[in-house]
């Protein structure tokens, strides 16, 4: 079974960790350890930000998130291998759940509907993680490619995002 603690810590330091941070062209906007204003403007965690609440406060929401909006939906926890549930997991925080579960479909051959059921989880976890990583890997940079060229704007992004994906390939060091 793969272990959220593990991936948690992996995506944190993906996302720049527990900083607030404003990319000029970034469409997500103001984040906060990656979690988008824009996107989630909802987090319970805005309205802590830059007040004197407890840093240990606002770590436990940024985590409380991670899991609710992103790991459990995944069902990381029904996976076999810990590198292929970071992969998944780290490319829905980035791009979100369904675009994320979408490409998982397309490399195990399921049903492209956008949810982890059943017959999806058998599927990625019947498949060889090397397999799964690398032809993973491969749509998340077609992924990229065709969002760059669709908004020439975000060009700026790409090689960073490529990098990303080519990490998440690799076991954590």
């Amino acid at each position: 079974m793969a272990d959220f603690e593990k991936a948690y810590k992996r995506t944190l330091k993906n996302e720049g960790g527990y900083s607030l941070i404003k990319v000029p062209g970034d469409k997500g906007g103001e984040t906060y350890a990656g979690i988008s204003k824009v996107y989630h403007p909802t987090w319970e965690g805005w309205r802590y930000i830059n007040s004197d609440f407890s840093n240990d406060k606002i770590h436990a929401l940024v985590y409380s998130f991670y899991r609710e909006e992103f790991w459990n939906k995944i069902k990381g926890n029904y996976f076999l291998n810990q590198s292929v549930a970071e992969s998944l997991y780290d490319f829905a925080v980035n791009v979100g759940y369904s675009r994320a579960v979408k490409l998982t479909q397309i490399v195990v051959g399921t049903k492209r509907d956008g949810i982890i059921g059943p017959v999806t989880i058998k599927a990625i976890n019947d498949k060889k993680p090397g397999v799964f990583n690398t032809r993973f890997t491969l749509l998340k940079i077609l992924f990229y490619a065709n969002l760059v060229e669709r908004d020439k704007r975000q060009r700026k992004f790409f090689y960073g995002w490529v990098n990303r994906a080519l990490k998440m390939m690799r076991p954590e060091e």
